[in-house]
């Protein structure tokens, strides 16, 4: 039985440990994880997707601070390989050099694009054709470490964030027990990332979520799609924050209006000047309310009411 460590905290996380959970070579002798964080208007204390699917298992649990301070509760376990997925903390050397099999990153890009905590946002919103996923060997740099194996995955334009990240979650699954065996034997081929292709991926700010409907109604369009459900892109009407889950883009505009007026409101959809084209919102949610399709939204409201607003 291989001892295994498991390091991860999100959702993404949950389809990997659950598939290593399954197979029969690994032992699993502790799950590490972001601590318990206050959620929701109530500020509950919850643990993480991946903290959750550890206590269901019964599995040893270390919710740790700072991982670089406390790395020696998890050298307690003895691992023979460590395992993380997005699990959101750089990874001292003391970890990194200790397990018989070294420590593997499962991350959710083609390395050496896309570095980072935010790969599958920033594929979205960049305008990425494929993304895929990449087994890696662990380095002292952020994501910087040998290729093992890299799987790749169209995106589609019906694609968001959340379909996204299902979809490599998955795939990374599927991967990781594919190539585990191979590490384990001694039977890969460890691929220099090639640092005139490295791109950064950096987590998500919040001047990054506000919509500028000065850009392309495909650059928007991409904005949202990367950012839904959470945290959302969004942008302001009469001062009020409105957030942004869907949308799709409209018909070309040669008329003199202004950027991010109100040009068009049809049955289920609100149409918005960009650069080129409109912009049409379809699902949204008011500051103070509900996320709610706009046709629902726009019951009761007269459309003269809103053609000719600025969003800003």
């Amino acid at each position: 039985m291989i001892r295994t460590v498991f390091m991860g905290t999100p959702e993404f996380s949950v389809n990997v440990l659950e598939g290593l959970l399954k197979e029969k070579n690994y032992e699993v002798v502790a799950v590490v994880s972001q601590p318990d964080k206050k959620v929701g208007r109530k500020q509950i204390l919850t643990p993480s997707p991946i903290s959750k699917l550890a206590l269901d298992n019964n599995l040893p649990l270390l919710r740790l601070e700072k991982v670089k301070n406390e790395y020696n509760k998890i050298l307690e376990y003895k691992p023979d390989i460590i395992i993380t997925c997005a699990y959101g903390q750089i990874i001292p050397s003391e970890l990194l050099d200790y397990p018989k099999y070294g420590c593997i990153n499962v991350h959710a890009s083609l390395l050496p694009k896309l570095r980072g905590g935010a790969p599958i946002h920033k594929a979205i919103i960049e305008g990425h054709e494929k993304t895929g996923i990449t087994i890696m060997y662990m380095d002292k740099e952020m994501d910087s470490g040998d290729i093992i194996s890299q799987q790749e995955t169209i995106i589609e334009d019906e694609d968001n964030l959340e379909s996204l990240q299902k979809k490599l979650s998955i795939i990374g699954r599927d991967l990781l027990l594919k190539t585990l065996p191979n590490i384990i034997n001694n039977n890969i081929t460890r691929i220099k990332q090639n640092k005139e292709e490295v791109t950064y991926a950096y987590n998500i700010k919040r001047e990054e979520e506000k919509i500028d409907f000065a850009k392309s109604a495909r650059e928007i369009f991409n904005q949202v799609r990367g950012l839904s459900p959470s945290p959302a892109a969004y942008f302001k009407l009469d001062e009020k924050i409105i957030k942004v889950y869907e949308g799709k883009i409209g018909p070309d505009i040669t008329s003199n209006k202004k950027i991010g007026e109100i040009v068009n409101v049809y049955k289920d959809g609100i149409g918005i000047k960009t650069k080129d084209k409109e912009y049409i919102i379809t699902k949204i949610k008011p500051e103070g309310k509900k996320e709610i399709f706009v046709k629902d939204y726009l019951n009761g409201k007269k459309k003269e009411d809103l053609l000719g607003k600025i969003c800003e």
